[in-house]
């Protein structure tokens, strides 16, 4: 098998083998943190780490490039740790087991972290270098995006000297993006309260898993099911023909991934337990019916389980099902300004059952706040009519596009001469950090470039190792072009 580090170009996959090799899911990056700092500080460049836990990386210029303007390189520390049900493996201690397969490179049963690894990986690579044009350089490397964006509400003005930012966590080859969604999270927590089951009633979890998840922005317009949205129908469509006592909801694992797995647990008459499995798998066959193309292997699983000692009272329960059920999941809308791009859209991510609440996490995504703000609004008035509360946290602005971009212009312009074709310029449906770069940094001219990255967020992600190339053959051109200070 072709090693990862065998692979061209040869700096970027080998800096990439390594960051497979320590794990580094966000709120635990430190232990990659710290082992970026003591290379740097052994290639005697300056580092520092700020109060947030960022790292700026800054390297001279090359002789002859000093009088060019300081570009910075940007990408996130951490990466999404989603895995299979049947896969054993701790984010926090275990590495990513990366290997290759014809022209892409994928991990066993885990995300791979391509996510911005390969742009960490390629900016690091570029600061190692002693062959590459580049004028005065700056790398910023954030921490907690995939969860928070905690580094990048955190960067402060000063620390950078850079006019010109490319971000490098794009995922389409072919590709340059001027701008990017904003978004929040949404809360919505269900009260419950519990009463005990009847003694004769049987239990049992339903475990519903085969989906393919992936990126809620990126992937959202892909009709992928949301295994949390089709438990809540089956709960709709049948709870009460068969007598369910519900005991637990939980599904997905991270509110910016759309759900792959989710379960139920409950108690029911013994005597319904046979309409139950073909209610099961009638639903079964409707659903890989419906999701035949985007989504065809969904897998519903009854399992028997001890006897519970409580479950949710008749009204707790019909009102959870309904406001699972009425909430609204995928695409609100498309813009009209951007053709085949999502405007707004919400996922409904992680579903859990606390001690007297149900908890469910939302993440609303919008190109424009007015967006946002409307299905802000549908999930408040949602939750006032079914007695829950709902609360909003950790607002970030979307990064509005700007046509007069002159690094926009002389990326598009670069990639034009190298490949004889027009890129495709893109706003894209994901949260990037530029939007929040622009509050401490408001002058900064910024663009955002990557390799073909395919289903991330989910264990299917996969990178394309050509595109890799064409990504670095571009970044490289795109540096040794940079305009002179003052231009």
């Amino acid at each position: 098998m072709t090693a990862l580090n065998q692979l061209q170009p040869q700096a970027l996959w080998q800096w990439f083998e390594q960051i497979c090799a320590i794990p580094h899911p966000s709120k635990h990056e430190q232990a990659l943190s710290e082992y970026i700092q003591a290379w740097a500080k052994d290639k005697q460049l300056s580092v520092v780490e700020d109060k947030v836990g960022n790292l700026i990386i800054k390297k001279a210029a090359t002789a002859g490039m000093e009088d060019r303007k300081t570009v910075v390189l940007q990408a996130h520390i951490d990466m999404v740790p989603q895995k299979n049900a049947d896969k054993v493996h701790d984010f926090e201690k275990d590495p990513i087991d990366a290997y290759v397969e014809g022209d892409w490179v994928k991990a066993r049963g885990t995300t791979l972290g391509a996510d911005n690894g390969i742009g960490m990986a390629s900016a690091l690579a570029v600061l190692g270098a002693d062959d590459i044009v580049h004028g005065p350089l700056e790398v910023l490397l954030t921490i907690d995006e995939e969860a928070g964006m905690t580094g990048a509400f955190g960067l402060e003005a000063g620390m950078l000297e850079a006019e010109i930012l490319i971000n490098t966590d794009s995922e389409q080859e072919g590709e340059i993006y001027m701008g990017c969604a904003g978004g929040v999270d949404g809360q919505i927590s269900v009260p419950i309260v519990w009463q005990s089951p009847k003694p004769s009633n049987s239990s049992y979890t339903l475990s519903l898993a085969g989906l393919k998840g992936g990126h809620s922005g990126v992937n959202i317009h892909l009709g992928r099911g949301n295994a949390n949205k089709l438990l809540a129908r089956f709960l709709f469509d049948h709870s009460d023909e068969l007598a369910l006592e519900l005991t637990n909801f939980t599904g997905g694992s991270l509110r910016n991934a759309i759900p792959r797995e989710a379960q139920i647990s409950f108690m029911l008459p013994a005597e319904n337990v046979t309409l139950l499995q073909s209610r099961i798998s009638e639903f079964q066959a409707l659903v890989r019916q419906e999701l035949a193309i985007a989504d065809p292997d969904t897998e519903l699983t009854l399992t028997e389980i001890p006897a519970e000692t409580k479950v949710m009272s008749e009204d707790s329960q019909q009102i959870l099902i309904d406001i699972l059920n009425a909430c609204p999941n995928g695409v609100v809308r498309m813009s009209d300004e951007v053709e085949g791009v999502t405007e707004t859209s919400l996922n409904v991510g992680v579903i859990s059952t606390e001690t007297d609440s149900v908890q469910v996490l939302c993440l609303i995504r919008s190109l424009i706040d007015s967006g946002r703000e409307e299905i802000e609004g549908v999930l408040t008035s949602l939750s006032n009519l079914a007695g829950a509360n709902v609360e909003f946290s950790g607002a970030y602005p979307g990064w509005k596009p700007d046509n007069s971009s002159p690094v926009m212009a002389s990326v598009r312009e670069t990639y034009e001469d190298i490949y004889n074709k027009e890129p495709t310029i893109m706003v894209i449906h994901a949260g990037l950090e530029c939007g929040l770069f622009k509050k401490p940094y408001p002058e900064m001219d910024m663009v955002s470039i990557g390799p073909t990255i395919r289903y991330p967020h989910s264990p299917d992600e996969k990178v394309n190792i050509t595109t890799v190339g064409q990504y670095w053959k571009l970044l490289l051109a795109v540096l040794e072009r940079t305009p002179v200070k003052g231009s």
